[in-house]
């Protein structure tokens, strides 16, 4: 059906625009105007069942749309990440991202086709000529502008199709979910870990060179050893994770030395442990000065005071290195009290 099979009096009202004028060049205008041409009304214009059938249309894809973003949250939080299928001509790919993938797709394309679908024929396709105006509107062209937008409102007839509407604003609300969820992939959320490590009342200190357990006998006054808790071996798969915060340094002072009473308390004979992870970004402290007892982090300088508290005496770390009590079991080896007071590392505390 063509406008040109309708009555006059069946066809939309058209608003005052020059379509088709045509200029006279002279002089002063050498370039006649062409004008627009002549406006085709479109059968969504004079038929209402088109225009409904065009709104179910529009509907239905944004309808699409919202359950190809139920299906990607759906595949996301069922489909096991390690599971493949065999595509042709492309071979075995990931079955999650294939899922991930045509869901997002699909949800997009039918947004964007169904928002196309809607401008090409529901809404308005009067072409309008106007003139330039200067950049800084007068009040009048406010007026106008704000006049035209409830006229494209108007025109767009979001009002009158609730169906679009209602299905264009689930669509936009829903598809945002697809960002949200991926969200898990930040990981768990760490709870308490940062403020425990694996050292637990019992756990032996074991020497990190020889993988033996220490006896007093074995610490040297002025030396420096380091040590992990018992149980924790390099083939572990969380091994790296677990020595980040467990990592201890282990020196021997004479008791008459050490400045801090409750240092003296947690050591044994002036065997006092500490947390070998530096508190300013984690590097791991490796340099000891005997006639001192000062420890020095490699990387910035940082240096604390093994005879007073662990206290940072030097540089750009914040707190003291945190303490390990210790003792000796009924087999006379080195073993711990309990777990470090306080967490170690860096930066904690900015972190709150």
């Amino acid at each position: 059906m063509s406008s040109q099979d309708i009555p006059e009096e069946n066809l939309p009202a058209e608003q005052e625009h020059a379509h088709g004028a045509v200029s006279v060049a002279d002089e002063k205008n050498p370039f006649a105007d062409p004008g627009l041409p002549p406006h085709e009304h479109r059968v969504q214009d004079i038929d209402e069942r088109a225009a409904k059938r065009s709104e179910r249309t529009v509907a239905l894809l944004f309808t699409v749309s919202m359950l190809a973003t139920v299906g990607f949250i759906a595949s996301y939080v069922t489909i096991d990440v390690a599971k493949s299928i065999y595509v042709f001509p492309i071979g075995h790919i990931s079955a999650l991202n294939f899922a991930l993938g045509s869901c997002l797709g699909l949800a997009l394309f039918c947004i964007g086709a169904g928002a196309v679908h809607w401008a090409r024929t529901l809404m308005s396709d009067v072409e309008v000529a106007d003139e330039r105006h200067p950049i800084e509107a007068t009040p009048e062209v406010k007026a106008k502008v704000m006049a035209d937008f409830k006229e494209g409102a108007k025109e767009s007839a979001l009002g009158r199709r609730k169906l679009i509407r209602n299905t264009m604003f689930g669509a936009l609300a829903l598809f945002p979910l697809s960002g949200v969820v991926l969200l898990r992939d930040l990981g768990p959320l760490p709870g308490t870990k940062l403020r425990h490590t694996i050292w637990s009342k019992g756990k032996l200190l074991v020497n990190m060179n020889t993988n033996e357990p220490l006896r007093p006998s074995d610490v040297a006054v002025g030396s420096l050893t380091f040590v992990k808790p018992e149980g924790l071996e390099e083939d572990d798969h969380e091994f790296q994770t677990e020595i980040a915060k467990a990592a201890t340094m282990i020196v021997r002072i004479q008791p008459d030395n050490i400045k801090d009473k409750q240092e003296l308390e947690w050591s044994y004979q002036g065997i006092v442990a500490y947390s070998k992870i530096c508190t300013h970004v984690g590097c791991p402290i490796s340099l000891y000065e005997q006639q001192t007892h000062h420890v020095l982090c490699p990387c910035h300088q940082s240096t604390f005071d093994l005879s007073d508290g662990g206290r940072v005496i030097f540089g750009p770390a914040g707190h003291a290195l945190p303490q390990l009590r210790i003792g000796v079991n009924e087999e006379g080896y080195l073993e711990a009290l309990g777990d470090f007071e306080e967490p170690v590392g860096p930066a904690f505390w900015e972190r709150g």
